[in-house]
């Protein structure tokens, strides 16, 4: 199977929330399955739980209300955004098998860079001496899925300070820039693709769209 993969560049969270969503409605049987990959400017956004409790100094930076899973989460320049546009009904697997297989990529992707990532139970995303790098919120609607992963690379992290991280209070929050200083965004977009498309498509069919 396909997968369409496109690059956008640094986009604001709003236009692109839209974008998923329409994308989602129009889609049918043959669309082919995308990945966006992009950067954000700095905002927060809430998953469908909406629990505002888990805000604790957002300051001038947005928040906006979500339909995906999990919790709060902080978005900005620096971070590596993946959304998962996948037609499941054709896949040989669940939401949640889903997400263990971006976990699995993640975790593979920094442990061929000398890294030694982990799961944690009952807190999805992937954490390098319990410190959160990747964050995952996936919404599936008509059997397609939306939003994905975000992966912290060289950013500013102070604004995680701001929030109970994914609903964990004192959870740290981490960067790929922490632990390997010369590594940027554009070598991980490059290199950590083929890890995402190994576990989503074992036909590693790859279409590239630099839109």
């Amino acid at each position: 199977m396909s997968i369409k993969v496109k690059e956008f560049g640094r986009q604001g969270y709003d236009s692109t929330y839209q974008a998923m969503r329409d994308f989602n409605e129009k889609r049918d049987a043959s669309t082919v399955d995308e990945i966006w990959l992009m950067e954000h400017f700095p905002v927060y956004t809430l998953g469908l739980s909406d629990k505002t409790e888990h805000l604790l100094n957002t300051a001038d930076i947005p928040v906006i209300k979500t339909d995906r899973g999990g919790q709060v989460t902080y978005h900005g320049p620096g971070q590596l955004i993946a959304y998962l546009l996948i037609n499941l009904k054709r896949r040989p697997y669940t939401i949640k098998k889903l997400v263990s297989l971006i976990e699995s990529s993640v975790i593979e992707y920094l442990r061929d860079l000398g890294l030694n990532p982990e799961r944690k139970a009952g807190a999805p995303g992937v954490y390098i001496n319990g410190e959160k790098i990747a964050a995952l919120g996936v919404r599936v609607r008509k059997g397609c899925t939306y939003h994905g992963l975000a992966l912290n690379i060289d950013m500013d992290l102070k604004p995680f300070d701001g929030i109970n991280p994914c609903g964990y209070q004192g959870l740290v929050c981490t960067q790929l820039v922490n632990h390997i200083e010369s590594i940027s965004v554009a070598e991980v977009k490059e290199k950590f693709i083929a890890y995402l498309i190994k576990y989503l498509d074992q036909s590693g069919n790859i279409m590239s769209d630099v839109a």
